[in-house]
């Protein structure tokens, strides 16, 4: 999202229930009558278009989440479902379902189940890590579960993982974001951006705006339409997750020397640069890279727990393939190219004006518009990056044990080179790189990036 580079403010954590070790009995549902809401909460446009593209594409993973990485010794299976029941009471979505067609609603759900959600994955040993990950990454959801949380643990007794994946018809970055919150840290309120209230007296010059946005990226999804990429590898149809991280005090400070760019920015040039290198490399060629970009819509009223708000934007990314020459002099111009290309795309991104209009956008359009306009931001024909970030927490925990470290994982599409996803935890911003294990040199890309924000930051620094 192009304004993760705000964090979130810290808060004082509530008092959280220590995860027993030892086995507890199923917690079927812990959560108290009193934090169930009596009405239906309706669905979005966008919740119903996710659900209609699983409908229509079954073999696909519509899945998003993230994990995060925690010292101390791990919980028991039995301690965590009683420790997530009771964290549900402030999630009511979680603890939902779907019901209806047209005017479809999110109900709480009478056959709501911990056991089905909170799952666990033991690695055989230090060697089992990275296997272990990968199963809690590719699990499926049990039969009729939005989402599932997945303990990871065994390759050493002082540190584990905890993995959040969500089916996407049921939340977005901003909403999931506040999961990890009310799960891990105490749920703090996020530090996302949102337009003011509406005012009806500005109702012209908005409708013009948000037609006039439209128009713009519906005419930039039509200008690729015969465009049929050639495949860069033959995916296995396993997901695989590489990470790197820097200071996010770096990226801001680039940003601020170049003339007011963001942490966003930083990082979406940066991420130019690594597959500028990545492509050399590899050999897959990357004659054009286009991301789409989420963005948080909601109105300054409305709940971040429930659904989607999200908007989907295409960004060319100004990858230039470069042969490299080791020894040879370095261009140190081209990494400020490359950034003040971001900055004057997405200048206007961070305006009001914009930023009401693609809220308007969300807001008003009709469901059909919105699966076509999905699918078409989803298509490798339009797109075949995505590049999300988000503001996660100063801080976080589980019980005794401290959040070392968060990884994204973003929605990956068939077709598309991978997801890439920006986490900000504490003082690190977090780099994250979801692809398929086939694709060429993917473990390298972290490494890249965190290169391309080393020469970014040398050649903004004063001489």
């Amino acid at each position: 999202m192009p304004d993760s580079e705000q964090r979130t403010p810290s808060a004082p954590s509530a008092p959280q229930p220590t995860p027993p070790t030892s086995p507890t009995p199923s917690v079927p549902s812990a959560r108290s009558e009193a934090s169930v809401p009596s009405p239906r909460h309706p669905t979005h446009s966008v919740d119903r278009a996710f659900l209609s593209l699983e409908r229509r594409r079954p073999d696909v993973r519509w899945d998003a989440g993230g994990i995060a990485y925690l010292s101390g010794p791990p919980p028991s299976l039995a301690g965590l479902r009683a420790y997530v029941g009771f964290r549900l009471g402030e999630l009511p979505l979680l603890t939902s379902r779907v019901t209806g067609g047209r005017r479809s609603r999110w109900q709480p759900d009478a056959d709501f189940a911990v056991d089905r959600h909170v799952h666990e994955v033991v690695a055989d040993g230090p060697a089992g890590w990275d296997p272990a990950l990968d199963t809690a990454l590719n699990a499926p959801f049990a039969p009729g579960a939005y989402w599932g949380v997945w303990l990871v643990h065994g390759h050493e007794p002082d540190a584990y993982a905890v993995c959040y994946r969500f089916h996407h018809a049921c939340q977005d970055g901003a909403a999931a974001a506040m999961t990890f919150r009310a799960l891990l840290s105490g749920g703090e309120p996020s530090a996302r951006p949102v337009p003011g209230r509406s005012r009806l007296s500005g109702a012209p010059r908005r409708v013009g705006a948000a037609v006039g946005l439209a128009a713009r990226f519906l005419a930039g999804s039509l200008a690729v339409r015969g465009h049929r990429p050639d495949a860069a590898f033959t995916p296995s149809g396993e997901r695989r997750l590489w990470r790197g991280r820097v200071p996010s005090d770096t990226l801001r400070r680039i940003g601020a020397g170049r003339g007011g760019g963001s942490a966003h920015d930083v990082h979406l040039a940066a991420l130019a640069g690594a597959l500028s290198v990545w492509s050399a490399r590899s050999g897959v060629p990357l004659p054009r890279v286009t991301a789409v970009l989420p963005v948080d819509a909601r109105r300054a009223d409305e709940e971040q727990t429930w659904g989607n708000r999200c908007f989907a934007l295409p960004f060319e990314l100004p990858v230039r393939t470069v042969r490299e020459h080791p020894g040879g002099p370095r261009n140190t111009q081209e990494p400020l190219r490359r950034l003040d290309h971001v900055m004057a795309t997405t200048r206007k991104l961070r305006g009001e004006i914009w930023r009401q209009a693609i809220q308007d956008l969300v807001r008003f359009m009709p469901d059909a518009p919105t699966e076509w306009y999905l699918r078409r931001m989803l298509s490798p024909r339009v797109t075949n990056v995505m590049a999300t970030s988000m503001p996660l927490a100063d801080q976080g925990s589980l019980g005794g044990s401290q959040v070392t470290g968060t990884a994204l994982l973003p929605l990956l599409v068939p077709g598309h080179l991978f997801a890439v996803g920006l986490s900000f935890f504490g003082d690190w911003a977090e780099v994250s790189f979801l692809a398929d294990r086939a694709l060429p040199l993917g473990e390298s890309l972290p490494l890249l990036w965190e290169q391309a924000v080393g020469e970014l930051a040398e050649s903004t620094t004063p001489v």
